[in-house]
């Protein structure tokens, strides 16, 4: 009608055009995984699943996410790998929450966290893969930083319209934070922070950001992620935790499936190696909503 049309006209030349955007911006997540020796979607401490870390952290400026995975082998060394993953996603997260953080800047937060583990009192082995995404409240836009082969999606409308790049140096060996005993310093894979992929864009309400472990990817096509997504109805947390617990319950099976072809087994194919199957692995998935800020 003519007279809403006024009144529209009326608000944009008030509020100089932008009247829409100047809401601040958050990110509503729920996480749900499985340890792959089944002690199914138990926690240890803090927000571990298996040799998967993660943490969700608020500040006045940002939403921050990440994932790691801890490097299994170190296992032979009489390593536990979480504690790796697990301590360098805790200090992430308590850098944020004490505004430690330039939100543009995620790989900042990768280096300052590792940076504190390099100097930790107590000594700490082991290596992870890291993905830290931070939403900046008032830009309104998404900033990430990728290392290894952990990563995310950004799917709109129900497509996928952003994704992180993998990182391996080769066939199943991501690029990671290291710390090694001084004997094994030059046989470690060790890779900088900084070597870190990271990427920024605008990002609009409604949009849905899938942070995850290579043991989601690894096990579930975008097809079938997409499928799953579908079934998201609005941005309530209760339905996201619904989502993100159906995605990871189905990778979780996909991964026990010996005759079924995982996008794990056709990038092994790939590589020249005779694969089939789902890959065991330990599986850990952030489902964020991007949302109206609300205190």
């Amino acid at each position: 009608s003519v007279l809403s049309y006024g009144r529209l006209v009326a608000r944009a030349v008030l509020g100089g055009l932008s009247q829409t955007d100047s809401r601040d911006y958050s990110l509503v997540t729920a996480s749900c995984g499985f340890g792959k020796d089944f002690r199914k979607g138990i926690l240890k401490k803090g927000m571990c699943y298996g040799d998967d870390a993660c943490f969700v952290a608020r500040h006045r400026s940002a939403d921050v996410l990440g994932v790691a995975d801890g490097v299994g082998g170190w296992r032979d060394y009489g390593v536990d790998p979480s504690q790796f993953s697990g301590t360098l996603m805790r200090t992430c997260e308590r850098l944020v929450k004490e505004g430690r953080f330039v939100p543009s800047n995620p790989v900042g937060i990768l280096t300052a966290g590792y940076c504190e583990l390099l100097q930790n009192k107590v000594p700490l082995l082991g290596s992870s893969t890291a993905c830290i995404v931070v939403l900046d409240r008032t830009s309104h836009r998404l900033h990430t930083a990728n290392l290894g082969d952990s990563g995310f999606l950004v799917v709109r409308g129900g497509e996928v319209v952003h994704r992180s790049d993998e990182q391996q140096h080769y066939f199943n060996t991501p690029f990671q934070l290291s710390i090694a005993p001084p004997e094994a310093e030059g046989v470690v894979l060790s890779d900088s922070p900084e070597a870190a992929d990271s990427t920024s864009f605008d990002v609009q309400l409604g949009d849905i950001i899938l942070t995850a472990t290579d043991g989601l990817f690894d096990n579930m096509p975008d097809y079938m992620i997409l499928q799953e997504l579908k079934k998201l109805k609005n941005s309530n947390y209760e339905s996201i935790q619904q989502t993100a617990r159906s995605i990871a319950e189905q990778a979780h099976e996909l991964a026990y499936d010996p005759t079924y072809m995982s996008p794990f087994a056709q990038f092994a194919c790939d590589n020249g190696l005779n694969v089939r199957g789902g890959k065991p692995d330990d599986i850990t998935v952030l489902l964020s909503i991007v949302a109206e800020y609300t205190d």
